[in-house]
């Protein structure tokens, strides 16, 4: 074992010192709850801030407040390698979703330091803000932000769920410089970024059913959603009108959703890779009966692929769909605008690298693309080559009972070390 390996064993009590901090101080009474711009995602950068500072690494901080912590490299003018993730969390979700990144980042930085070794060039531990897209419906707010790439209406037309407050008052709240971020000067400009690298839990039973520690991410899906839309028909009696009248749009919908998973069906035999949920349905509380044929149906659309072909086809089928049932069943869809994020496309390079240290440390690894969307996709996206590391977790993600062992995290951080060390 090397001087490094030992080194980042040794820091594993660290990682669970911070896991057991922040699950303690953000625990909302049935899970983990850091909302993006608030208080608990805020708790979370200040534990890590002061942790870096007493590990002797430098901290600043950005525009929107992400948490940089940096170790300085043999040649400080040169890119610097970016690790990290984020540090908010879902509803009542889960304590490792995000931070296992951010602290992986930490403790490759301590031990580096503890092995006495200096980097080639810098290593900027990343805290970034605001990834969860269910807060304020916009994806990568921190990472976007520091890349100079945050769209301009998302600061006064971004709403979070729970307040219903603007994600610029958020984040002033936080004591983020919103006109700052507007300039679109990044604070990471991608030139200046060597590679990026984010560990982060699977968020789905792969791994754990393959008996695997480490994933070597291929891709990162994208997405293109619908946040609102809505199918209105009329409201009448369910006994009193016969089908032939009907407008019903809860019908109207139900075909949309069924026709969708037939079309997921078919992307499976052909081998196209694609997803799509409906996350919200509803119908309106002010109107809806048991005895009602349903007006109007408020829903929300969510397609996901690592070919954005493969979406914009999916784009063109929906609005297909829409407009031959409404003809039929004289509904009328109003899905407004697709919200389109492109697929992440790693780099193979650095996924070989990543490959060639797990082998050498003895570490079982597998290819895997990632379904959910994370911050390297938009680093890749900005043109800074990135790379992910999955580890095995039971339980899925964005719940309370996600299920990472701190074992295989320190594996993902040994892998991470070696790596940095004869690589970066």
């Amino acid at each position: 074992m090397s001087k490094l390996d030992e080194a980042v064993q040794i820091r594993e009590s660290l990682a669970a010192e911070l896991f057991d901090q922040l699950r303690e101080s953000t625990h909302d009474g049935v899970g983990i709850t850091r909302a993006s711009y608030g208080e608990g995602e805020q708790f979370a950068h200040s534990l890590i801030a002061d942790t870096a500072t007493e590990l002797g690494l430098e901290v600043t901080r950005d525009a929107a407040r992400n948490t940089f912590m940096t170790l300085a490299g043999a040649d400080r003018s040169a890119p610097a390698v970016i690790v990290g993730s984020h540090l908010d969390s879902v509803a009542q979700g889960g304590n490792f979703d995000g931070a296992a990144g951010v602290i992986a980042g930490l403790v490759v930085a301590a031990a580096m330091r503890d092995a006495g070794m200096t980097p080639a060039r810098d290593l900027k531990v990343m805290g970034i803000r605001a990834e969860e897209g269910e807060w304020f419906g916009v994806s990568y707010i921190g990472s976007r932000s520091a890349l100079g790439l945050l769209p301009e209406e998302a600061l006064d037309g971004a709403r979070r769920a729970d307040t219903g407050r603007t994600l610029r008052e958020h984040m002033h709240q936080m004591g983020c410089d919103p006109d700052a971020i507007l300039t679109g000067e990044p604070s990471l400009p991608p030139a200046s970024a060597h590679g990026f690298i984010e560990i982060h839990i699977e968020q789905g039973p792969v791994l754990d059913e393959m008996a695997i520690p480490i994933g070597l991410v291929t891709g990162v899906r994208g997405n293109s959603r619908l946040p609102n839309a809505r199918c209105t028909g009329e409201f009448s009696h369910c006994g009193g009108v016969p089908r032939s009248h009907r407008r019903d749009a809860v019908a109207a919908v139900a075909e949309l959703v069924t026709r969708l998973d037939d079309t997921w069906s078919e992307c499976e035999r052909l081998g196209k890779d694609f997803a799509f949920t409906v996350g919200k349905l509803s119908t309106d509380a002010a109107q809806h009966a048991m005895s009602k044929i349903a007006g109007a149906v408020d829903f929300t659309l969510d397609m996901r692929s690592v070919d954005g072909l493969v979406l914009t086809e999916m784009e063109d089928r929906v609005r297909e769909m829409a407009d031959d049932i409404g003809h039929r069943r004289s509904v009328e869809f109003d899905l407004g605008d697709f919200i389109r994020v492109e697929p992440g496309v790693l780099s193979p390079r650095m996924r070989e690298e990543l490959s060639e240290a797990s082998a050498t440390l003895g570490v079982r690894t597998m290819e895997i693309a990632s379904g959910a969307s994370h911050d390297a996709a938009a680093f890749a996206a900005a043109g800074v080559p990135s790379a992910m590391l999955f580890i095995r977790n039971a339980n899925g993600s964005h719940n309370p009972h996600e299920a990472m062992a701190l074992s295989d995290f320190t594996t993902a951080a040994r892998v991470l070390a070696r790596w940095l060390a004869h690589s970066a």
